[in-house]
């Protein structure tokens, strides 16, 4: 008996060599755990017995696979992956994925199969999901439908669906229906707490973004495809580069530069995609980006501080119109007209 403890060991030291990669050559196992080729075969058999799906492998060596089985037998963690698995599932209330109540039912389960020591290092990280406050509510997406397109983005398969665009922002609130949709899918991405498909439009010939709460997939899929490359040649740069209103080199539309009387430690904690110049213990240069001039001109102007504007020309014209326009403000009391001689409007 005294054997057991040191056979379930490596039992253990086994399973979770084969969890961490595809293929496993026989005398590798064997070295890594310091056994016999033959003692690694018997495990093999003893952890078959246990219900994991071992193939072996052909081949001058041999070698060994652990696929995917039927049913999902009793998987082994080292530390690091608990406890990495323990944050994932903390965070999960983020992903908009309406999988909140799955999550916590799955972080229960784990952390009870836990060994004491693991429990510990767990509890002792206690993570509060907040998600970044946003404009509009961030709406949840559908899991099944999240399925269906990642499906057919790993299989290659052109995607047909009903594409539903949302029209909040214009403030009627309502959904206006578009045409069906005929799309070779390439990338499933989130931005900004919002779930999105990156594709190729057919019936446009050109690359389109589409929010998945907007997709309703049609099925069946349609005949598998050859995938383009990106513009850009990665996901992140296409998206980074679409979300900012440009095709080009990955600039705004309107870009400015201004000197500010603030250290550039203070404003580049503020400046997502900003280039920040140290000109000064208190000066410093920024050049921004945004998708107008007078956005761009209030976005700097949020600073507080005394600024120049070094250009160009149309983000001083902004900096007057918004001058303009507070004076009015500022000189417009309650019932009282503004400069332009209308009185101020009233909501509703």
């Amino acid at each position: 008996m005294g054997t057991v403890p040191k056979t379930s060991a490596r039992l253990l030291a086994l399973l979770s060599l084969l969890q961490a990669r595809r293929d496993w050559p026989g005398a590798l196992l064997a070295e890594r755990l310091e056994v016999s080729p033959r003692t690694v075969r018997r495990d093999v058999d003893r952890l078959r017995e246990l219900g994991y799906p071992i193939a072996a492998l052909k081949g001058p060596d041999g070698g060994y696979r652990l696929d995917a089985g039927a049913e999902l037998p009793p998987l082994r963690f080292d530390d690091e992956q608990a406890v990495a698995l323990a944050v994932a599932l903390q965070i999960a209330t983020t992903t908009g994925v309406g999988i909140e109540e799955a999550a916590v039912r799955a972080l229960h389960t784990v952390r009870q199969v836990m060994p004491a020591r693991l429990r510990r290092r767990i509890d002792m990280v206690q993570v509060t999901a907040v998600a970044r406050p946003a404009a509009r509510p961030v709406p949840t997406v559908d899991s099944g439908v999240l399925m269906a397109l990642s499906a057919a983005v790993h299989a290659r398969e052109v995607l047909r669906f009903d594409y539903t665009r949302a029209t909040a922002a214009a403030g009627t609130g309502n959904p206006e229906p578009a045409p069906p949709r005929r799309v070779q899918p390439h990338h499933l991405v989130v931005w900004g707490g919002r779930w999105y498909l990156v594709a190729w439009d057919l019936d446009r010939a050109d690359w389109r973004t589409f929010r998945v709460d907007g997709i309703t997939p049609r099925i069946p899929t349609g005949p598998r495809f050859t995938p383009r490359e990106l513009p850009g040649g990665d996901v992140a740069t296409f998206v980074a580069r679409k979300f900012r209103g440009s095709g080009g080199p990955g600039d705004w539309p309107c870009r400015g530069e201004v000197i500010l009387d603030l250290p550039a430690a203070a404003v580049s904690r503020y400046t997502r995609d900003g280039l920040v110049e140290e000109l000064g213990p208190d000066r410093c240069r920024l050049v921004l980006g945004s998708w107008s001039w007078p956005g761009l001109a209030a976005a700097l102007g949020a600073f507080d501080a005394d600024l120049e504007v070094v250009g160009p020309a149309e983000l001083r014209d902004a900096f007057a119109r918004l001058a303009r326009r507070y004076a009015d403000a500022a000189a417009a009391g309650p019932g009282r007209p503004g400069r332009s001689g209308r009185p101020p409007s009233t909501p509703g």
